[in-house]
């Protein structure tokens, strides 16, 4: 699996004070394997939340540690539900935002297109 050791995060901007705000970041290149098949799967992954307060110990996860964790799935044979849940678990673990959504958006097969959401906290 993925490490989520990868994951690097830096403070909450100060200068947002407390107000909550939503950062939305998206990989419109992922890739990983059918467990089944071995072929590759595409997809997007979004990833939202509110971090918590700066003066609350809040963190943002820093792009390039994001970009190499999700590359790091490109080799795993891993159903969709489990990419998405495991990209959320890590994140949650990484920053204790104060909500999380990751939605992964999969390529077709065989006429079939799948959409995953996975989430934490409460959106404001």
């Amino acid at each position: 699996m993925p490490d989520p050791r990868l994951l690097e995060t830096f403070p909450t901007p100060a200068e947002a004070g407390d107000r909550p705000f939503v950062i939305e970041h998206i990989a419109e290149e992922f890739t990983s394997l059918c467990p089944k098949t071995g072929h590759p799967d595409y997809g997007v992954v979004t990833v939202r939340f509110s971090p918590a307060p700066a003066g609350k110990g809040g963190t943002c996860v820093e792009l390039k540690s994001l970009k190499m964790y999700l590359q790091s799935f490109r080799n795993e044979g891993i159903f969709y539900e489990a990419v998405t849940n495991s990209i959320c678990n890590d994140l949650e673990a990484a920053m204790k935002p104060l909500w999380l959504e990751v939605r992964t958006e999969w390529r077709g097969r065989g006429g079939i297109r799948s959409v995953i959401t996975a989430g934490v906290g409460e959106r404001p």
